[in-house]
């Protein structure tokens, strides 16, 4: 038998009017936020379904861009968030995309360029009640929650590869709650997304990036 929470029904402390659209957007936006360097310079979002049919009268995009500057769901900035991110400088837009029907109906493509001209695009899904899933990383399929802190490394699926980022957290105490290796193929780019229920060490990014497969190294701390 499975129970349900009242949180899970009641949703999250946010500003807005539903826990699917405003504060599980704002979620999905924060953490994609946390998974490239900032500061950012534009993003893009693409909505499908549900999102894109009523974004602007549930505050979906409100709540997407606060999200993205780092807001959490009770930020009473997120009212304010178009204003605030042309003061930053961050150009945004938002395209609706009722044509794809086969993905969750609250689905959003967030396409993120910082100063530095890094591009990363992240997709979440909003789950209801504030939950969200990222269910992909720059086109690849991955899935986590972001209810843990998070390790996200990019490398070369090579053999060796996966137990040297495991070793890399066993020697800094760091509890594994969840672990996934998700891939494009065989011996091409491959996603580890470790999530431990404590907080990650700083230094545990640049330990792992030592080794010469490990594109890049994402620390999602909650």
């Amino acid at each position: 038998m499975s129970f349900i929470s009242a949180f899970d029904v009641m949703g999250p402390n946010m500003i807005g009017p539903s826990s699917s659209h405003t504060a599980g957007a704002a979620r999905i936006g924060f953490l994609a936020q946390k998974m490239i360097n900032g500061p950012l310079c534009r993003v893009d979002f693409t909505l499908y379904g549900s999102f894109a049919r009523t974004y602007k009268g549930h505050g979906t995009d409100r709540a997407l861009l606060g999200g993205i500057m780092g807001f959490g769901t009770d930020d009473m900035r997120i009212r304010n968030s178009f204003a605030i991110a042309r003061e930053k400088g961050l150009e945004f837009n938002f395209i609706p995309n009722e044509t794809e029907t086969e993905l969750h109906p609250n689905t959003v493509d967030i396409h993120m360029v910082n100063t530095d001209s890094q591009e990363m695009t992240v997709r979440g899904e909003s789950l209801g009640g504030g939950k969200v899933r990222i269910s992909q990383i720059n086109h690849v399929p991955v899935d986590f929650s972001g209810e843990y802190s998070a390790v996200i490394v990019i490398h070369q699926d090579t053999p060796g590869v996966v137990a040297y980022i495991t070793k890399c957290l066993s020697d800094r105490n760091v509890n594994i709650a969840f672990m996934r290796l998700f891939r494009e193929s065989k011996g091409e780019i491959a996603y580890t997304i470790v999530e431990s229920d404590g907080q990650l060490p700083e230094e545990i990014s640049s330990a792992i990036s030592q080794n010469p497969h490990i594109h890049n190294v994402m620390i999602v701390q909650m």
